[in-house]
């Protein structure tokens, strides 16, 4: 592409942060606007406490997204995107077009699985499966 090295490593420096497990998800829901703690929990499936914590602390850090503190009783913290944050709007769009034209639809673990068969099973059919037209044009 011909980039210089500084600009390659910012590249490299801004993939890295983005495409983080998790932080993708994060910021797409922020995009709607404003959320607590719990509505990005329950939005995004399988994320820990831990990491959810981990990855706001990051993007804040990075002044990508602010932590605001309602000072209401009981005390509410909610997260929202900054203008740095807001910034990701188009590249985060263009990723989902991306994706929805080159991703295929995950399938969910097992679907596709005979469950009276094991992994080693399965593994061995599909060889066979695969073998099978080859032997067929001997």
């Amino acid at each position: 592409m011909g980039l210089e090295p500084a600009l390659c490593a910012r590249f490299h420096q801004a993939v890295e942060l983005i495409g983080r497990r998790w932080t993708g998800a994060v910021i797409r829901l922020l995009l709607d606007g404003r959320k607590r703690y719990a509505e990005l929990r329950d939005a995004i499936p399988d994320i820990s406490d831990r990491m959810l914590s981990e990855r706001l602390r990051e993007l804040e850090t990075e002044g990508i997204l602010a932590r605001i503190v309602v000072p209401e009783t009981p005390v509410r913290v909610e997260y929202e995107l900054t203008p740095k944050g807001r910034a990701l709007e188009r590249a985060m769009s263009e990723i989902g077009n991306w994706a929805q034209r080159w991703i295929s639809e995950p399938t969910p673990a097992g679907a596709d699985r005979d469950p009276r068969t094991t992994d080693h099973q399965s593994a061995k059919a599909s060889r066979r499966a695969a073998e099978a037209p080859r032997r067929a044009h001997r």
